[in-house]
């Protein structure tokens, strides 16, 4: 049976939405940006790049669990008729889980939830050849995009959704706990959930990772400016920022922010947006929390998730861990 493509997209409602965004977070102190907006077809695509790095461990990490216990997750959570995936990127991990386990289904529903476009189109076109796949594409965030899949789901249906590449990192910890709390609220009883989560490790790791000597993650950070410049009509010098990630031991976070190089005034059209900033202010642009396995389990243990299976790769340090919901 062909692969079959349904659209879920309001593009003009996303730029209204990111405008808002930017506004919002920008007035605040210190001044922000979300995370999620890095991910425009540019991004992405670094961010592709930045997996491939030898100093970005997690996705090769994460991929390495997958292959060896995609298995384990089908026999656990068997029988599984639908899979969603929150922020699949090329979609190559969750192509890795179906083919390397197995899901007794004739038919499997896939959901892909993302804010860009491009990102899910990459990650349908992996999923093409699977003949037994129904993919359907969702543009939206994660709480909505979670939503429109437990509205669209038939009632008969199992679900494992996934939230890998350690995307619960990037929200703090009361705001891990709402999500965690707003996933087990779209979830059924006897629905699992797998998620993957970085580990601490040593500072210079994280740094590595996080700041490489090629400078493709300093791009992808930048590029953030680039995509404002272009959809809202900012005037965003980029010579004027640079790169800056920093360990938060007492947090236990990596930081990414844009640090202004020099005296400068800004202009964002579309999100009504005037400021001046002084040589070194900053704009937090992501935070990358880091767990320990205990406190992952704990996390959804206390959100109403029992947890099932834990797995550590310990040379690079990153869990995959598997819950269901009660």
């Amino acid at each position: 049976m062909p692969l079959e493509l349904i659209d879920r997209a309001e593009p003009t409602a996303a730029v209204a939405q990111f405008a808002a965004d930017v506004r919002y977070y920008l007035m605040q102190d210190p001044r922000q940006l979300p995370s999620r907006y890095l991910y425009d077809a540019l991004g992405s695509a670094l961010f592709d790049a930045i997996c491939r790095l030898p100093w970005y461990r997690i996705t090769r990490a994460e991929r390495r669990l997958l292959a060896t216990h995609a298995p384990d997750v089908f026999r656990l959570v068997s029988p599984v008729t639908t899979i969603a995936e929150l922020g699949p990127g090329n979609g190559e991990k969750i192509r890795l889980l179906i083919e390397a386990g197995d899901s007794n289904a004739d038919r499997l529903n896939v959901h892909l939830v993302d804010l860009s476009a491009s990102a899910l189109e990459s990650a349908a076109q992996m999923l093409a050849s699977l003949e037994h796949v129904q993919v359907t594409k969702h543009e939206a965030g994660y709480e909505a995009g979670l939503r429109d899949v437990a509205r669209e789901r038939a009632i008969a249906d199992r679900m494992l959704l996934l939230f890998l590449g350690s995307n619960i990192g990037n929200f703090d910890p009361p705001g891990a706990n709402a999500f965690l709390c707003t996933i087990r609220h779209q979830l059924r009883p006897g629905d699992s959930l797998l998620m993957g989560a970085d580990l601490v490790k040593p500072e210079r790791d994280l740094l590595l990772a996080y700041d490489d000597p090629l400078g493709v993650t300093a791009a992808f950070n930048r590029n953030l400016l680039v995509r404002i410049n272009r959809e809202l009509g900012g005037n965003f010098d980029l010579e004027g920022f640079s790169h800056q990630a920093e360990w938060n031991a007492s947090e236990s976070r990596i930081e990414m922010h844009l640090l202004a190089r020099r005296p400068q005034r800004i202009r964002i059209e579309a999100a009504g947006v005037d400021f001046e900033m002084a040589e070194r202010d900053r704009i937090w642009t992501e935070s990358s929390y880091k767990y320990r396995p205990d406190e992952i389990v704990r996390s959804l243990e206390d959100v109403g998730f029992r947890a099932i299976a834990q797995w550590v790769d310990c040379p690079d340090q990153f869990a995959l861990t598997l819950v269901e919901a009660v």
